[in-house]
């Protein structure tokens, strides 16, 4: 008999049946409380979920006796409580390796969008402002030969000083929990403290996950170590920097201008200050977005779910001592 999954995340049709090969699928539009009730024999048979965006923490699981992974639509896992799932010997599984480059795409277009104030001057375009030659107030800063500070040296990190590197000459700066040798060989990188890469960076760009320690992680303080010619630019998670301090920052100049993908709370508010800031470049999350990447992350996720469930786990397992 096949084991039971449940879906909480619409598949294209030959990921579907793919799926489907190996389990009796049920699927739901999410993991609500009211979902979960008006589904509760589902939910208590399955052994496996798949989806993205929902919660799953020690209440969910509460209701899921039988199940033994969860795979995630996504590289970050935040909106699940990994203690809780390894505490029962639940496999969580991501996707971390197939939206890289695409998510490094996204990032070095905030550094030219802001710098140049594309969406800025597109609109004044648009709007019928463009008469003449322009001057000065439509002009922008260069990219090339800019410092460019990296958050976070991971995958994405080192996909974006590729770019920055070779494509605009870039000094790359970068803080992370170890020394990246690979990063120092290929790209000239430079390891250096926080409060340094704030204070030298022309561009600060954030690719960290949302952990305890890095909630926050930017915050007025560090906003102020900033130069006020800098751009901060931010497509990790939006709760790694304190919002409130730097609309205030945008506001009062000590920042010259923010490229962000991500929110402390989205969709972002329609009230939020920095819908009304032209300094600004907000986007609605696309990092990974393109039509290739979110077909692949979906596919991956649908052999992470089958691997764990067959106990043929090599890879994307966020909590690989549950599989011993």
């Amino acid at each position: 008999m096949k084991p039971s999954v449940i879906l909480y995340k619409k598949l294209p049709d030959d990921l579907l049946a793919r799926l489907e090969s190996h389990f009796n699928v049920t699927q739901l539009n999410d993991l609500s409380p009211q979902t979960v009730k008006q589904n509760a024999a589902a939910f208590a048979e399955a052994e496996g979920i798949l989806g993205s965006s929902e919660k799953v923490d020690e209440t969910f699981l509460t209701h899921t006796p039988k199940l033994r992974a969860a795979s995630t639509v996504s590289v970050g896992y935040d909106n699940f409580d990994v203690a809780a799932l390894t505490a029962r010997r639940i496999a969580l599984m991501h996707t971390p390796s197939v939206l890289t480059e695409t998510v490094a795409d996204t990032m070095m277009m905030l550094v030219l969008a802001t710098a140049r104030r594309a969406v800025e001057v597109a609109e004044r375009v648009k709007a019928g402002e463009w008469q003449g030659s322009i001057g000065p107030d439509w002009f922008g800063i260069d990219v090339h030969h800019k410092t460019l500070g990296i958050l976070g040296m991971g995958r994405i990190g080192l996909a974006l000083a590729q770019r920055a590197h070779f494509g605009f000459s870039m000094p790359i700066l970068y803080n992370a929990r170890r020394h990246h040798q690979e990063a120092e060989d290929r790209f000239d990188a430079r390891y250096c403290d926080l409060d340094t890469l704030l204070a030298e960076s022309d561009f600060v760009c954030i690719s960290l996950p949302l952990t305890e320690e890095t909630h926050h992680m930017i915050g007025a303080e560090q906003l102020a170590k900033m130069k006020s010619s800098a751009i901060l630019i931010n497509a990790g998670r939006g709760p790694v920097v304190d919002e409130k301090a730097l609309i205030q920052a945008l506001q009062n100049g000590t920042l010259h201008a923010a490229g962000l993908d991500v929110f402390e709370q989205e969709p972002l508010p329609v009230n939020s200050p920095l819908l009304e800031m032209p300094n600004v470049v907000a986007l609605p999350h696309i990092g990974s977005a393109t039509h290739e990447t979110r077909y692949n992350m979906a596919a991956c996720a649908v052999d992470n779910l089958i691997a764990a469930l067959t106990g043929e786990v090599k890879e994307n397992c966020v909590n690989p001592q549950v599989l011993s």
